[in-house]
């Protein structure tokens, strides 16, 4: 079972437009409106991939069904602590011509003590039946910047792996609980490492340190560069695969999905590095009102070009 957290919902719409003008009239084509966030995200790419698997967190008196329809749809087992208000809006603008997303991200409505000791509980609770536990995404105001590793010493203690995808303090307190694997792309690691990380070398030094912290895998997202990934004993490159971007959003969830079903199907690192990032370009080549294709995640994954860096 794969169980992600969603702590900041979002209802993610997406105008694309055929070439995106600062400052200028932009004329929208097409518009989507998505249940997401990255936890919602995540959960959906691993159910696609053929895991089971649920969503737990906050949600939100307005604008909550539409996530509880699409996660019914895609067979997600899911249970919210319930708050007043509205779910966030956040806007994506799609440059065609550039295949590029400009995101405009709302902050969130803040949430109090109660919501948060209610959340614990459903972690508490669900991290006994779980393989892994997923921690992703913004946390909202009034949330501590330290509730991540909160929930991650008590999903860990429940024996349940650990994957945290965050950034900045979140993901620096959130190393303290010594997850099971962290994915952070290259700012976020630079961030960490304190300096500019500008080759592979340099990257995979920032990811070898947080290994010695305790952190099990480290797989660093780089865009349109691809990805590496190490375990303190191997480490792996590949350039990514080149695909006709429908949309970068939840490609970054859906690599968390293919490399949490990797291990949890007992495969080798290199294994769980393929289907991660297959699933990132199958999810990058698809439109993001659509659910993500594992045929296309499958084909992605065999025809990716991984090479061993030396440790």
């Amino acid at each position: 079972m794969i169980t992600a957290i969603s702590l900041n919902p979002s209802i993610d719409r997406t105008a694309a437009v055929e070439r995106f003008r600062v400052g200028g009239l932009n004329r929208v084509v097409s518009q989507t409106d998505v249940a997401a966030g990255k936890g919602v995200n995540v959960a959906l790419a691993a159910a696609a991939l053929g895991e089971e698997a649920g969503c737990i967190g906050l949600m939100y008196r307005e604008g909550g069904r539409l996530f509880e329809q699409r996660l019914d749809g895609a067979g997600v087992a899911h249970e919210f602590a319930w708050c007043p208000g509205a779910v966030r809006v956040n806007v994506k603008v799609f440059d065609r011509s550039k295949g590029e997303i400009t995101e405009l991200n709302a902050s969130g409505a803040p949430v109090d003590v109660a919501a948060l000791r209610e959340v614990e509980a459903l972690v508490s609770r669900h991290a006994a039946k779980s393989d892994f536990l997923v921690l992703t995404g913004s946390l909202p105001p009034g949330c501590p910047a330290d509730f991540y590793r909160t929930l991650a010493r008590s999903a860990a203690g429940a024996g349940c792996r650990v994957i945290l995808d965050a950034d900045g303090e979140r993901l620096r307190l959130g190393l303290e609980a010594k997850p099971f694997l962290i994915k952070p792309n290259r700012y976020e690691l630079e961030l960490l490492a304190g300096r500019k990380l500008d080759t592979d070398a340099a990257l995979l030094g920032a990811a070898l340190d947080c290994v010695r912290l305790g952190v099990g895998v480290v797989a660093v997202s780089l865009g349109g560069d691809g990805a590496l990934i190490t375990d303190g004993k191997r480490a792996l490159r590949t350039p990514g695969l080149r695909v006709e971007v429908r949309s970068t959003v939840a490609a970054g969830d859906s690599m968390i999905a293919g490399l949490a079903a990797g291990f949890a199907r007992g495969g080798s690192l290199e294994d769980a590095f393929r289907l991660g990032v297959g699933a990132a370009s199958a999810r990058c080549a698809t439109p993001p009102e659509e659910l993500l294709p594992p045929a296309l995640c499958r084909r992605c994954a065999r025809e990716l070009l991984v090479e061993r860096m030396t440790v």
